[in-house]
């Protein structure tokens, strides 16, 4: 199956001032496949902006190659296929919402026929329908927001680069564009996007990778991540059991019930323990590291 998004041994060297040379991207590899959601983390600098711009075609790299669906990205049709939403959308404020996406349609070649039900569908998506014929000078900076994604999707594109899509969101919008993103990929397209909001990763992506100063320094599932990231459960009991095992916890009795923290090292030893004592287990929490304790590891490890 050819990659959505395909990135071999891209590099760009930028000259700095007193002409030193600046490595934003440092030889990174990456596939991503259609139907994918895929979750790109880095600190300010760490070279995803440089990414993003080198797969529209923005920017030329220095060496390496990028394609999207199997189109070198330096081949104008490759952008035909992405729909795109910058960090800090710049809309044409004197336009209605609806011009502005009848606009974005016509520059990607919709018809006449076709374009007022797309631009209904997204303007309905994005609960925008009542602004429609609202100057988007008049927009709240959430609306600009939506309305910036409502344009990466009126052309039904096959790959979405998306910049921070849930800044300058509440929470209610925030949840709105997680559910987008998941419609998105049930219907088999390809999602790349950079934040700095993990838990947003951890809810809504298949896969995700850890760039820092120009080097990808981690590439995974979620799944695994998570997976790997167990550290111990909280065990809470139908009765007080006699345990007195190094590391764990008994943190609450009361009533004839307790509840019991246990390393995952221990576990297996704390159960047979339980069973042993013919104590009911009422409940088992996973304690897990999160997608941001990862990526804070990744990040404080450095180059």
């Amino acid at each position: 199956m050819t990659p959505a998004v395909s990135i071999n041994n891209l590099t760009k060297v930028y000259k700095g001032r007193k002409g030193l040379k600046v490595e934003a991207l440092k030889g990174i590899s990456l596939d991503i496949m259609p139907g994918e959601v895929f979750g790109f983390l880095g600190p300010n600098g760490a070279g995803k902006s440089t990414t993003i711009k080198v797969l529209l075609g923005l920017i030329r790299a220095t060496a390496g190659e990028a394609a999207i669906g199997g189109t070198p990205v330096s081949n104008p049709a490759a952008r035909r296929s992405i729909g795109y939403l910058p960090e800090n959308p710049a809309l044409y404020d004197s336009l209605t919402g609806e011009e502005y996406l009848k606009f974005v349609g016509q520059t990607f070649g919709m018809t006449e026929t076709e374009l007022p039900g797309e631009v209904n569908r997204v303007l309905s998506l994005l609960d925008l329908k009542d602004a429609r014929k609202r100057p988007v000078r008049s927009y709240s900076k959430g609306m600009v927001q939506r309305l910036g994604l409502a344009q990466t999707m009126v052309h039904n594109p096959d790959v979405y680069i998306l910049d921070e899509p849930m800044s300058g969101l509440d929470p209610i919008g925030r949840a709105q564009v997680k559910e987008i993103i998941r419609g998105l990929k049930r219907a088999g397209k390809t999602v790349f996007f950079s934040t700095h909001i993990t838990g947003d990763v951890e809810a809504v992506c298949d896969r995700l990778g850890v760039i820092v100063s120009g080097k990808i320094e981690a590439l995974d599932t979620v799944e695994n991540i998570l997976r790997s990231g167990v550290e111990g459960y909280e065990v809470r009991l139908e009765g007080v059991p006699d345990m007195h095992e190094e590391g764990i916890v008994n943190i609450m009795s009361e009533a004839g019930r307790s509840a019991w923290y246990v390393p995952a090292a221990k576990f297996n030893t704390f159960m047979q323990r339980v069973g042993e004592q013919a104590v009911q287990v009422a409940d088992i929490e996973t304690k897990r590291r999160d997608i941001e304790s990862f990526f804070l590891d990744i990040v404080g490890k450095g180059p």
